[in-house]
């Protein structure tokens, strides 16, 4: 019985293993990756213009700072994207002001929002059109800062998105009313190579990467209730 039941198991964790290795693969698939992102990331189009704002709010990413690098290159992953996206808003929003948030990771005395402030004023944005927010360390914490600093004043939410619709509901939560703008879209829908639609690869596994971030995000915060009635936006 002992031999028969140690070969059930044998057999039951080399299909575990195996399952394991197909998801992973199906993962890492574009056409998989993609279908699973591009719903989140379609939440709220790019904005084209329209309602005039007083500030354009742009939410702390990836980056880190080391003086001797290009400004740009300390910030990374979602960072650049977002900034790049908040100038050109700014620059459609003449008068309007550029606030960056993000705390300081521990180890690193400059803080994400500053870091994007540097970069802000790098690429021409003057100093007296950037606001800093250095203190939140969250998405909530961000929603909060802002409320304190701008009031009502109407202003654009710039941040990845597949991150909006998440960081939408805290704004919101927080008594805010905030134009979405989105950016650094990462589900491909140009055409491409055959062999990159058809062979596995870490870019596209990091695509799902973000869809599991941004799912398990979405349950810890109806947990918490920050979206109001349980299940409710």
């Amino acid at each position: 019985m002992r031999y028969c039941g140690l070969a059930v198991f044998k057999k039951t964790g080399k299909a575990c293993v195996s399952i394991g290795w197909l998801v992973l693969a199906l993962l890492s698939l574009q056409p998989v990756a993609d279908s699973l992102l591009k719903p989140i990331e379609d939440t709220y189009p790019t904005w084209r213009g329209g309602e005039k704002v007083q500030y354009v709010v742009v939410l702390g990413g990836g980056y880190t700072w080391n003086p001797t690098w290009a400004p740009s290159s300390n910030l990374i992953n979602n960072s650049l994207p977002r900034l790049t996206e908040g100038i050109r808003l700014w620059h459609e929003n003449p008068g309007s002001k550029l606030i960056f948030t993000g705390a300081a990771a521990k180890t690193n005395p400059v803080s994400t929002a500053l870091a994007g402030a540097r970069v802000a004023e790098s690429l021409g944005v003057p100093a007296s059109d950037i606001i800093v927010l250095d203190r939140p360390k969250d998405t909530e914490e961000e929603a909060q800062a802002v409320k304190q600093a701008i009031g009502d004043a109407p202003f654009l939410l710039v941040t990845s998105a597949s991150h909006l619709p998440r960081a939408m509901i805290f704004f919101r939560n927080a008594g805010l009313n905030p134009l979405p703008a989105p950016a650094n879209q990462l589900a491909i829908e140009s055409p491409l190579n055959p062999w990159e639609r058809a062979i596995p690869s870490p870019f596209w596994l990091m695509h799902s990467d973000r869809v599991g971030y941004e799912t398990l995000g979405r349950i810890w915060q109806w947990l918490k209730g920050a979206s109001g009635e349980p299940g409710q936006e």
